[in-house]
């Protein structure tokens, strides 16, 4: 019997996946555990293994193709063997559906199985067909029963109301929500058809208008110019405008600018980096230095490690930092998990070891996912400060430039410093400005004062 090879779970967080390559022919032969195809999420790439022996039959995806995870995306068996799509008329729109088991849809239920509808019908559903639906938070009147004569919500029809929903960004779903927007009625405009809170923006405003004046402005003409060339907004470019944007318009953003002494921390550094740089395999950075730091800084003021609720503010336990990190496919942000609990050396062996996960498409499921606290720096860039955007849902971000020398009053003398500019961007609905400030002069004193890290 052949096997079916399906795109995995990659992370808690990962719905769906790009087709990056195909790295077998339809008919060749396949060892178990053979890279098959090569996939995208919204954070690395990864290679989907064979789970047989055998020759390979491959589905109707091209390289491009989004699918949800779990789609079965070829077979593995004989020469004879073949793919069959089931119920699907293209790969856009191909979901696998649960078969249909014994007892769960087709089988006679009890009016305990029921449920009043808005229009004061009754509504039959299986047990497992109401948890999808309460898990996807899809409305059972909407979903067309194929179970016991017709009548019956079966899991599978769940699971086909699900394979032809429109695709939805959480923002945008809990927009059209708001505002009463029925998304089978929105067009969307982000990559793959995908709606937007834009999208749900647009078409509530011009719901709501009343008189011609206050109709949506439509969007002025392009100019005539040439086009050198067209990037797609695809992959990790769609998520960090995605987010990005949600960031800036959804939270309320203040800014806090420090500058800081290092000189301590700089000589602290190089006397580092004379001790332990061979024993260790690599001298400790800036970086490592920030993320330890910053981790006791966490630890100290709880209120900063924390993410906004629908209905609260929640305080989270674990202190997972999110390291920006620039590569090839766009800026990512790996996590380190439980930094509080790290010594210097293990802060930077772990995160040399998320950089080049990163940098080289290979990170793991869940290494860009969990953070509670960012920190980002360009000071290698000879950037002296600048004002990031809080990676959402965490609270703040911090932002730091360059150490450079500069001129500074000391007592009643002029001498030559190594200053630091820091700066912190939190959200203000769930931190206020002065415990914010606590924070950050913490992080100063600890610079200045680097000893202080023994304390922690």
């Amino acid at each position: 019997m052949a096997e079916e090879l399906f795109i995995p779970k990659l992370g808690q967080t990962v719905e769906e996946v790009t087709l990056v390559k195909w790295l077998v022919e339809d008919g060749a032969r396949v060892d178990h555990g053979q890279a098959i195809v090569e996939v995208e999420t919204d954070k690395a790439i990864f290679p989907v293994e064979a789970n047989a022996n055998g020759v390979i039959h491959l589905g109707p995806y091209k390289e491009g193709d989004v699918v949800p995870v779990l789609t079965v995306v070829a077979v593995i068996g004989k020469p004879g063997d073949r793919y069959i799509v089931k119920g699907a008329e293209s790969p856009s729109s191909q979901v696998p559906l649960p078969e249909a088991v014994e007892g769960e849809g087709d089988q006679p239920f009890s009016s305990r199985e029921a449920e009043v509808a808005g229009d004061g019908g009754k509504i039959f559903a299986s047990p497992r067909a109401r948890k999808l639906a309460a898990e996807k938070s899809v409305d059972l009147a909407q979903v067309a029963p194929t179970g016991y004569g017709g009548i019956r919500i079966a899991e599978r029809d769940v699971a086909a109301f699900l394979s032809q929903a429109p695709k939805v960004t959480p923002v945008a779903q809990r927009m059209a929500a708001e505002a009463g927007v029925d998304l089978r009625n929105v067009s969307g405009t982000g990559p793959g058809g995908r709606i937007l809170k834009e999208d749900i923006a647009r078409l509530a405003k011009s719901t709501a208008a009343t008189v011609p004046a206050s109709s949506p402005v439509p969007a002025a003409p392009l100019p005539d110019v040439e086009v050198t060339e067209r990037i797609p907004l695809k992959g990790v470019r769609s998520i960090i405008a995605e987010r990005m944007g949600t960031s800036v318009h959804t939270t309320a953003r203040v800014t806090l600018l420090m500058e800081t002494d290092a000189t301590e921390l700089v000589v602290a550094r190089e006397r580092l980096k004379a001790k332990v740089a061979e024993e260790w395999g690599f001298a400790p950075g800036y970086n490592d230095l920030l993320a330890k730091i910053v981790a006791g800084a966490l630890r100290k003021f709880p209120y900063m490690n924390a993410r906004l609720a629908p209905d609260a503010i929640e305080l989270v336990s674990h202190i997972n930092l999110g390291m920006a990190v620039d590569t090839e496919r766009g800026l990512l942000v790996p996590v380190m998990r439980d930094a509080d609990q790290k010594s210097l050396r293990q802060i930077g062996e772990e995160y040399r070891q998320l950089v080049e996960r990163a940098r080289s498409a290979r990170s793991l499921p869940d290494d860009l996912s969990g953070g509670t606290f960012t920190i980002t720096n360009l000071g290698m860039y000879d950037v002296d400060a600048f004002t990031p955007i809080i990676n959402l849902p965490e609270a703040a971000i911090l932002g730091v430039g360059r150490i450079a020398p500069k001129v500074v009053p000391r007592g009643d003398q002029i001498v030559v410093r190594q200053m630091w500019t820091l700066c912190l961007v939190f959200d203000h609905r769930l931190v206020d400005g002065a415990p914010a400030a606590r924070f950050l002069q913490y992080i100063k004193q600890v610079i200045e004062e680097p000893y202080l890290l023994l304390t922690g």
